[in-house]
């Protein structure tokens, strides 16, 4: 076996074994990563805590010493969508039959990883992995059964299962006293798979590249860089960009995403500060965007007209109309004594998806803007740690209604969200 088949098992036994589910909270990407940044909401571009910041900003690891953090989250998302009762005559296009459905399995394991190693007083070089996000629905439903198109009938579940890992190797290094740069080369994974979506075959150039294909995984690369700054004792300014993740197509469903089943993974950007405010309690703030608008399988609307109209599959088919998003993060860090430090954060993005686009969102109803995070570390005697954040991401509804609905019928997608993370860190300075 060679060594890209060899890494490709890996990464797809990671995903069989630890990434089951969706992070549907900006779009489908967490609002952090490692339990410290996440019990700031995600906010610490700036401020480097456990050896997953390098999923933030990789020039922060050269500040971390030795170190191995591992974690894991579970994840509780609340989602679902409700069809009004006002739709039209049945054809041509049927109404999603009237009421409130719940989406089944809400309750997920989503664990990490993170190694640091200084190599020298200047340089570090580290191993982490983490779930980059996904989404996940499994409606026990045949939703789309009035869409009968031909001998398309919907089968019942109705969802969608996507899950994205990936694996950074961060390298980072002091430019001076006061500033360092890092790097970090990106491998991912992705697991996807639809069920229930037979109705649409009628209209995708790949009619047999739906719906219920099974599981299909495609791998791929990225880079992320960053730098960090302290200006005087007390302020610290922090920079990251994630490139494009330029993953393999879904061959299995390239009759369901344009461009022929591609599905990348959108750049990010992120700039913040932290400032210490007294000697025991530091203020972070972060600005961070997501292109999502960049990938034509997420950008790409999905209010248009079936017929005449964009075939599912093509370069301008049908998407879920995702528009690159603006989050904003605050938190707020207290050493409360030598072995306790405390933590809160909130964050706010805007609005996902426009309320015309209601018609594939019920697959992934990513509406949750706001989050609000507690976190607390704990030092032992031993020189371990132990840390927990819990995040609560408040209930959002987006009303809309689609052309394709006739009527055209409205509705409305929700979804609220509860996590808790654990992590214990090795500290071997």
């Amino acid at each position: 076996m060679n060594q890209c088949k060899t890494i490709k098992t890996v990464l797809v036994g990671a995903l069989l074994v630890a990434f089951t589910s969706a992070q549907a909270t900006n779009g489908y990407s967490p609002t952090g990563f490692g339990t410290a940044n996440k019990g700031l909401a995600g906010a610490g571009v700036a401020l480097p805590q456990d050896a997953l910041a390098g999923a933030t900003n990789p020039a922060g690891m050269v500040h971390l010493g030795d170190r191995l953090d591992l974690g894991a989250a579970l994840f509780n998302p609340k989602r679902g969508f409700t069809a009004d009762n006002n739709a039209g005559p049945l054809p041509p296009f049927p109404n999603v039959p009237p009421g409130t459905y719940d989406s089944r399995n809400d309750l997920f394991l989503v664990p990490h990883f993170g190694w640091n190693h200084q190599i020298d007083g200047d340089s570090s070089i580290g191993v982490l992995l983490g779930g980059n996000g996904g989404m996940n629905t499994d409606y026990n439903s045949d939703i789309w059964r009035n869409f009968n198109n031909g001998s398309n009938i919907a089968s019942a579940p109705t969802g969608v299962d996507l899950a994205q890992l990936f694996v950074g190797f961060p390298y980072a290094r002091k430019l001076n006293a006061s500033h360092s740069v890092g790097i970090m080369p990106i491998v991912a994974a992705q697991r996807f798979e639809a069920t229930g979506l037979e109705p649409f075959q009628g209209f995708s150039v790949h009619p047999a590249k739906v719906s219920n294909n099974g599981h299909d995984y495609s791998f791929g690369y990225g880079l992320r860089v960053g730098w960090l700054g302290e200006f005087g004792d007390r302020l610290t300014v922090g920079a990251s960009a994630q490139s494009r993740l330029y993953m393999q197509r879904f061959d299995k469903y390239e009759g369901l995403f344009a461009e022929e089943g591609d599905f990348d993974i959108p750049p990010t950007a992120v700039v913040g500060v932290s400032f210490k405010a007294r000697d025991d309690l530091t203020l972070v703030a972060d600005w961070q965007r997501i292109f999502y608008g960049d990938v034509k399988s997420l950008s790409n609307p999905n209010d248009a007209n079936l017929v005449p109209g964009t075939l599912l599959g093509e370069k301008n088919g049908l998407g879920f109309g995702w528009n690159d998003i603006d989050i904003f993060k605050l938190g707020v860090q207290w050493d409360y004594s030598p072995k306790l430090t405390l933590r809160a954060g909130v964050s706010h993005a805007e609005q996902l998806f426009d309320n015309g686009e209601a018609l594939f969102n019920v697959l992934a109803p990513a509406t949750v803007r706001t989050h609000a995070s507690l976190g607390l570390t704990y030092r032992l005697d031993s020189g371990s740690t132990f840390a927990v954040a819990y995040t609560r991401a408040f209930d959002e509804k987006i009303d809309g209604q689609n052309p394709n609905f006739t009527g055209p019928q409205t509705g409305r997608v929700q979804m609220d969200q509860h996590e808790l993370e654990l992590s214990w860190a090795w500290l071997f300075d």
